[in-house]
């Protein structure tokens, strides 16, 4: 092969390796860069296209000169936050999320409670409404069962307990 077709084989090739590496740069939908090798999709504002081939990459616009003439406050409330103070906010917002959490634990577990004190006093008046004798076991182990004015007391401590549950 000539020198001369080599050469004109060789140009060839690197324009097309230049030309397979065409990269298009947009910021997508989600406010994140895009990097591919294909258009971005239809209906991406031009203003997102941050590169295509044959259009050069826009340079970085200049940081904005803070105005001299601003109220104080004013600069710091546009500055962005530093990232002690994110973390001290993030640190903040963990906090504030585990008490939270164990707010709502306690919670539940004051709900438990009172869900199984109230079962128990439906079934202390279930049975003091049957009608059938109810006994109890002394700190002596003696049986002893309960008169009607016993029951009758009992049945009001039950009534007024069942006045939570409601």
């Amino acid at each position: 092969m000539p020198l001369l077709s080599r050469h004109a084989l060789g140009a060839l090739l690197l324009f097309a390796a230049t030309a397979a590496h065409a990269q298009y740069v947009w910021i997508g939908p989600n406010g994140t860069r895009q990097y591919t090798d294909r258009p971005p999709p239809p209906g991406t504002p031009a203003s997102k296209i941050l590169k295509s081939p044959g259009r050069p990459a826009p340079e970085p616009a200049p940081p904005a000169e803070p105005a001299a003439a601003t109220p104080t406050g004013g600069q710091a409330a546009a500055r962005a936050p530093t990232l002690a103070e994110q973390e001290a906010a993030f640190r903040e917002r963990s906090k504030a999320r585990a008490e939270q959490e164990q707010a709502s634990q306690e919670e539940a577990a004051r709900r438990r409670r009172l869900a199984e004190h109230c079962a128990a006093a439906r079934e202390t008046e279930a049975s003091l409404a049957s009608g059938m004798r109810v006994a109890r076991v002394g700190p002596d182990g003696e049986k002893t069962y309960l008169s009607d004015e016993e029951k009758a007391a009992r049945s009001e401590q039950v009534k007024r307990a069942l006045q939570e549950c409601r």
